[in-house]
């Protein structure tokens, strides 16, 4: 891990020092029920980027930019003063909230109606800059909806491709996947709504809904009642479900940038499981980096990431997430492809490990975006 470490810092010192200030668009917000993390997502990152010398948007893919515009086309000129304007794109989002943001409300705000997902100007936005920086989690986001409509229209992004991107993030195809090509996970299996279970799972069983994110459809049942209340609950946001075994043991994630693991970070939930609430809220988890376990089980916990990352067919980066159970069998649950970026997130805390700042680790997801 050393030789890469190394590597990883040499090559965003030389990326910020290249001395070209680049115009990249930070793409956020949304309507998934991720919205709010992306957010403060976007605003780590685009704070980021500001500082290492760019002309940095951070826009809403949602709400798009209205400004001074009045519904009317926006010209090369007016999107080239928005990168230069001394504004402070990220003054108004604030920490996640414990609970998911109201999408009606925000859907109400367009003055449109909400017509196409993309905002006002956003692509015409997206298409004067030399990069947008992908800060989008969940659905019409991280399901490859947006890098296909990006590689339509030649916009350099950042992260993964559309074919890998909704790979990932149907967990009922990463399952067969793992399955197909013998990465160790967790027994389940797939069930869509009014479906009868093919096979019954042992309680206790984890319910999730199949295209959900941060643990947003997740439930643990241990008896009938709580499995019927973890279905409700779980198609509530998709029509497919995956239902699997429960691993009781320890959490742990593993980042991979271009193929290489990152150090093996273990996360404890002070109560309960890591859900959403856990995942976002400042001290309600203890996270160790580098965790605290055998070198021997970290080195298998980071193979199986790198394959993960191969099976998918991942670009870029990405980080899978763990399962460990007392015996020290471990599971892979799933991979995301557009991690987390907050005060609290995962990826961040790992290549800190590894001397890297986030300013850096910025710096060079958006050097990968540029090669390609």
């Amino acid at each position: 891990m050393e030789q890469f470490s190394l590597r990883l810092t040499c090559y965003a010192e030389i990326v910020m020092g290249m001395e070209r200030e680049m115009k990249i668009v930070v793409l956020a917000g949304g309507t998934s029920t991720e919205r709010d993390v992306s957010l403060c997502s976007g605003s780590m990152i685009y704070k980021a980027l500001k500082k290492n010398g760019h002309q940095a948007i951070l826009l809403d893919v949602y709400l798009g930019y209205d400004g001074e515009i009045n519904d009317r086309e926006i010209n090369d000129q007016e999107i080239g003063d928005l990168f230069e304007k001394d504004t402070d794109w990220a003054a108004q989002i604030g920490a996640v909230s414990e609970k998911n943001p109201d999408l009606e409300a925000i859907k109400a705000m367009r003055k449109d109606g909400g017509k196409s997902f993309f905002g006002p100007h956003v692509l015409e936005i997206c298409q004067s800059a030399d990069a947008v920086f992908i800060a989008l989690h969940g659905l019409n986001g991280e399901d490859g909806k947006i890098q296909a409509c990006f590689e339509l229209l030649g916009i350099p992004y950042t992260g993964t491709d559309f074919v890998s991107a909704a790979m990932a993030m149907d967990k009922g195809i990463t399952k067969d996947l793992f399955k197909a090509y013998g990465v160790p996970a967790p027994v389940g299996i797939r069930l869509k709504k009014g479906e009868t279970e093919s096979e019954k799972i042992p309680y206790p069983c984890i319910v999730k809904a199949c295209c959900g994110g941060s643990s947003v459809g997740v439930c643990i049942a241990r008896n009938d009642e709580e499995y019927r209340q973890a279905k409700e609950e779980a198609f509530r946001y998709d029509n497919e479900v995956v239902i699997e075994q429960y691993i009781e043991g320890r959490e742990f994630s593993v980042g991979v940038m271009e193929g290489r693991a990152l150090p093996v970070i273990e996360i404890a939930p002070k109560e309960g499981f890591y859900d959403y609430k856990n995942k976002y809220q400042a001290g309600s988890t203890v996270d160790t980096c580098p965790a605290d376990i055998p070198q021997e089980k970290a080195e298998e916990m980071q193979r199986v990431a790198e394959r993960v990352f191969c099976v998918l067919r991942l670009k870029s980066y990405a980080r899978m997430d763990f399962m460990m159970s007392g015996e020290g069998k471990i599971y892979c649950l799933e991979a995301n492809t557009l991690p987390g970026m907050t005060p609290t997130s995962l990826l961040p805390q790992e290549a800190a490990a590894e001397g890297v700042s986030f300013e850096q680790l910025c710096e060079k997801i958006l050097a990968c975006a540029l090669k390609h």
